[in-house]
């Protein structure tokens, strides 16, 4: 029978955050160049590929809704199997498996339902012209259908990297990317679909990979896996409690990002029309490349972080956690760099469009002028969520959006009378809510250095 991951706890951090964190790297860019390999085939489609592209950009709320309720089962059950792996709570982290299975199953028929029943309102709702709105719902159905394998393949996905094997978790992810690459263009252009045809592929590959990931964990030899029987679908309440507990934090940041990407698009739209929606599309995906590395990151620490809080190993919790910081920093300036210097060459691969060129390299100067701050903020909440700290991660997750940024977005629009506004937001946004993350940050810190390797981390406060 295969073993748990005790390296752990005892390989050196930063060979572990190597070995974690280059596969979770390499995935979450290939995530981010799944959606981005859309969006170029969708921007190229002869005569309506800006409009395809602002339609695009209308989905992005209702997506981040669906990935708003995936990571609210996915990474709360991730982390509590790191955890449990660390205490060698073998029979606990099963079950967490199988509840973690149940409620992507029941969470993603729930969203496509809803979605199907309402989709033109909802689309409307999220900033749809006449102009866009065949395009967007054209798009949005398919991923709809597809929702269900979605949830359960990234939620699988998550728990095969948490639970020792992240290359696996990587070739998935790779395989998914590779696949839509080669599906996109023939349904979208060799079979006339069109943006439909786009949404199909990614469905269909996701459906493969799920199939294989299901393979892996029925694999009745391997410390963790899923019963052959009916008793996959038996939910423990206390158990889906707290995974739901720990991966509110995420939960709400995703639905927050979901508001403040509707008031964007209304905002973009009102100061700016259509093409400016589609603006924000590209400059949204181009920076979501660099956050997506930083997610991989934190794909890396999570495993690490969460095994060795739970076997309190607390140096090593830090360790973990200050080395991850600073690469995800070295990240967030690259992206900087990007952003100001070489935009042009950035956003042309989006477009041939050149007003939709011109508004997109304008946005993407001013939205990342503090981008070097980002990495180090998404670190830290994630590490709250790691260890459990549910109060402090949803804080965190809520307050650069919520409290910072969308007062923002509607303040200085109107002020400036002009689409500028909204894009200035981002910064202005990031800028605060990094000096709140560091506050908290450092009281973390100073507290982990206070506490002796296998003592009670009850001084923490943590929620476990």
């Amino acid at each position: 029978m295969s073993s748990a991951p005790t390296e752990l706890g005892t390989k050196p951090v930063g060979a572990l955050i190597r070995q974690y964190a280059v596969p979770g790297i390499i995935a979450m860019t290939a995530s981010s160049l799944y959606n981005m390999v859309d969006s170029i085939f969708i921007g190229h489609i002869p005569d309506v590929g800006s409009l395809s592209m602002s339609g695009l950009a209308v989905t992005f709320p209702l997506m981040n809704i669906s990935t708003a309720f995936g990571t609210l089962v996915g990474v709360g059950a991730a982390t509590m199997i790191s955890v449990l792996l660390g205490q060698k709570n073998y029979k606990s982290a099963g079950k967490v498996l199988c509840n973690d299975v149940t409620l992507n199953i029941i969470t993603g028929v729930i969203f496509t339902i809803v979605s199907l029943v309402w989709m033109d309102p909802i689309l409307r709702f999220f900033g749809a012209s006449d102009a866009t709105l065949p395009y967007a719902r054209d798009y949005m159905t398919y991923i709809a259908l597809g929702n269900a394998v979605t949830h359960l393949y990234f939620g699988l996905n998550s728990i095969v990297r948490s639970s020792g094997n992240p290359k696996l978790a990587m070739g998935l992810t790779l395989f998914t990317v590779t696949s839509n690459a080669i599906l996109d263009p023939i349904f979208i252009y060799t079979l006339g679909l069109g943006i439909k045809g786009a949404a199909i592929a990614t469905v269909l590959c996701q459906c493969m990979a799920l199939g294989y990931t299901l393979w892996y964990f029925l694999d009745q030899d391997r410390f963790l896996h899923l019963p052959r029987s009916l008793k996959i679908f038996r939910i423990d309440w206390k158990i889906a409690g707290d995974s739901l507990a720990i991966g509110m934090g995420p939960f709400l940041m995703n639905l927050a990002s979901c508001i403040v990407v509707l008031f964007i698009n209304q905002q973009l739209v009102k100061w700016g029309g259509d093409l400016t929606l589609g603006a924000y599309g590209i400059v949204n995906r181009i920076s979501f490349l660099f956050v997506m590395i930083i997610m991989g990151f934190n794909q890396g620490m999570q495993p690490i972080a969460g095994y060795n809080f739970g076997a309190r190993q607390y140096s090593r919790v830090r360790e973990v956690y200050l080395k991850t910081a600073m690469w995800a920093t070295i990240v967030t300036v690259v992206g900087f760099i990007v952003s100001e210097f070489f935009p042009d060459a950035a956003v042309s691969i989006f477009t041939n469009d050149p007003v939709l060129e011109e508004k997109a390299v304008r946005g993407l100067r001013m939205m990342n002028l503090a981008f070097p701050i980002v990495g180090f903020q998404m670190v830290t909440t994630n590490l709250f969520q790691c260890l459990g700290m549910v109060r402090k991660s949803i804080f965190l997750s809520l307050s650069r959006q919520l409290l910072f940024l969308l007062p923002c977005i509607y303040i200085l629009p109107a002020l400036l009378e002009s689409e500028t506004g909204v894009w200035y937001s981002f910064p202005i946004a990031d800028t605060i809510a990094s000096v709140v993350t560091g506050i908290l940050a450092v009281n973390l810190i100073v507290k982990l250095g206070k506490l002796q390797d296998g003592e009670d981390p009850s001084i923490l406060g943590s929620q476990l």
